[in-house]
């Protein structure tokens, strides 16, 4: 029991030598935040094992890592955002699944940055001033699925991407062009975000994406002015909005045969040449809003799972009866549940009720507030 009633007395003449509660600032790591949890019985556990004879080593383990100053750590989880950070923090703990590192002032990824972070599953890093990363800085991040990298000042693809990487946003950052091989090697990617990058039809070189299985890719709000070549044939969803897109000629969707919803929203297209959306047999959305068409684009009712059109604030100011259902019974599998005309210069009681008979509900159908 010496042990025992030694610690008992330390922790009075400790509580009486006090003058106040109040002690100075200082950085505190895991197990500081783990004793305030502990209940007492954890504490009387402590004590039992003090006085079996059990090493402080053993408690307290040599190996854990310190939380980076300033940071907010929790089981696997760093958080370092908002702190006007201008490099990668050190003592990060190797059991780190998710580092956040947004909202702040990095200007460079080096070398050894993420050094013993094999561990680590998801990376932000959105919202810094990064603009060169080492050739070998996600080398060490072995099992990594998630990175974060919007809104930095990148002008390249970084090098060496993680096999593993399932999904990358790369939004809002400096990329003018996307190099023959820039993705090599990352056959589990499935999600690329490259919107808002200054990059037009030119800046993707033969091969940019070669061995890539993505399902979903996004490239609006850039500079392109046609739909791009050799994108991914396995794509589900391409979001191509807000560019300088003025037509979409025959060839320019033939890969592209898996897809579920495309995304021209925001364009300046005056023209879908006939037959370009022949070969999408499977598209189920299809967003032309906001763009300059003068009429609904053809080959709509031949398209047996298309539920969704968007086609409002163009020039749209005639809509035939056979524009968006076909002639015969059975021939579409799947009946419309969303049409958009409205700000379009149509006349809505011109177009004859027939025109909407494969649609499921008549409430699925946008009209009028058209303005000169």
């Amino acid at each position: 029991m010496l042990p025992y009633c030694s610690l008992l007395l330390w922790l009075c003449v400790v509580q009486l030598l006090s003058p106040s509660s109040a002690l100075p600032f200082e950085q505190r790591g895991f197990w500081d935040f783990a004793m305030d949890s502990m209940d007492a019985g954890g504490m009387m556990t402590m004590m039992r094992d003090e006085e079996e004879g059990s090493a402080v080593e053993e408690i307290f383990p040599p190996d854990i890592h310190m939380c980076p100053f300033g940071c907010h750590c929790q089981p696997r989880v760093v958080q370092c955002s908002d702190l006007g950070l201008t490099e990668v923090p050190k003592n990060i703990p190797q059991d780190t699944k998710f580092l956040d590192l947004q909202n702040n002032h990095i200007t460079e990824l080096k070398e050894n940055d993420f050094k013993g972070l094999a561990n680590l599953y998801g990376l932000s890093l959105r919202n810094n001033l990064i603009s060169k990363v080492h050739p070998r800085a996600f080398v060490p991040l072995k099992h990594m699925q998630k990175l974060y990298f919007s809104k930095n000042l990148l002008t390249a693809i970084p090098k060496n991407l993680p096999a593993s990487l399932v999904e990358l946003r790369i939004h809002e950052n400096r990329i003018k062009k996307v190099a023959a091989g820039a993705f090599s090697g990352l056959g589990s990617m499935n999600c690329i975000e490259m919107g808002a990058n200054p990059i037009q039809n030119g800046g993707f070189e033969p091969g940019a994406f070669k061995g890539l299985k993505l399902n979903y890719l996004r490239i609006s709000e850039a500079r392109l002015t046609g739909v791009p070549k050799d994108l991914p044939d396995s794509l589900h969803e391409l979001h191509l909005d807000h560019n300088e897109i003025q037509a979409v000629e025959l060839e320019d969707l033939s890969r592209y045969k898996n897809l579920y919803r495309l995304g021209l929203s925001f364009n300046h297209i005056r023209n879908m040449e006939n037959g370009s959306l022949s070969y999408l047999p499977r598209l189920r959305e299809l967003h032309l809003d906001n763009n300059r068409l003068t009429g609904v684009p053809t080959g709509l009712p031949d398209m047996k799972y298309l539920q969704v059109v968007y086609l409002h604030s163009n020039n749209i100011n005639q809509v035939g009866v056979n524009d968006f259902c076909p002639r015969g019974l059975g021939m579409k599998r799947a009946f419309y549940n969303g049409i958009s005309l409205f700000s379009n210069p149509v006349n809505y009681w011109e177009v004859q009720p027939a025109t909407f008979r494969c649609v499921s509900d008549r409430l699925a159908i946008q009209f009028g507030n058209y303005k000169k």
